[in-house]
C-alpha cells in the first residue's frame, strides 16, 4: 500500500474545494469578492452587534495595519463596507457592512452550505464529531509545534 500523507490529501481537498466554488452558482455574482473580503464580511456580518474598528480586524485575523489598511480600502472601493465616524473618539471610524455586503455574503452562504452538504454526504453524526476532533487535534498539533531550522 501507498505511504498516505495527510497534509497531501488536505492540499488536494483544498484544490478540490476551491474548485467546486469557481463552477459555484453564484460565482459571477461574487466574483469581485476576494477570499479575505469573505472572511471579514463574515467576521463583521457575526459582530453587527458591536463596534468594529480596523484594529479589531487586525487582532482577529492577525495582519498587519498596513495590510488590514489596503483590504478596507478596497473593500470601501467596491462598496462592501462604509467607516463611519464614532461620537466618542473623532480619530476612530468604524467599519459597517453595506447592503451590497450583506447580498454578497447571503449568495455566498447558500454556496458554502451546498458544498457543506456535498462534504458530508454519507457520513453519521458521530464520523463528522470524530473527524472534527482530529481535524482540531492536527491544528493544535501544528499550532503548538516551531519548525525545525536548517
Amino acid at each position: 500500500m501507498d505511504e498516505i500523507w495527510i497534509g497531501r490529501e488536505f492540499h488536494s481537498l483544498n484544490n478540490l474545494i476551491h474548485r467546486y466554488f469557481e463552477f459555484s452558482s453564484h460565482k459571477r455574482e461574487v466574483e469581485t469578492i476576494t477570499g479575505n473580503n469573505g472572511w471579514i464580511i463574515g467576521y463583521l456580518s457575526a459582530n453587527a452587534d458591536k463596534d468594529i474598528y480596523q484594529r479589531d480586524i487586525e487582532k482577529h485575523f492577525t495582519i498587519a495595519r498596513s495590510t488590514a489598511s489596503k483590504v478596507l480600502r478596497l473593500m470601501e472601493d467596491k462598496g462592501l463596507i462604509q467607516r463611519q465616524a464614532v461620537a466618542h473618539d473623532a480619530r476612530l471610524k468604524k467599519i459597517v457592512l453595506t447592503q451590497k455586503a450583506y447580498e454578497v455574503k447571503g449568495l455566498m452562504r447558500e454556496d458554502a452550505e451546498m458544498m457543506e452538504q456535498t462534504l458530508t454526504k454519507g457520513f453519521t453524526e458521530e464520523e463528522l464529531e470524530t473527524l472534527h476532533s482530529y481535524i482540531q487535534r492536527m491544528k493544535d498539533n501544528i499550532t503548538n509545534t516551531k519548525p525545525a531550522r536548517s
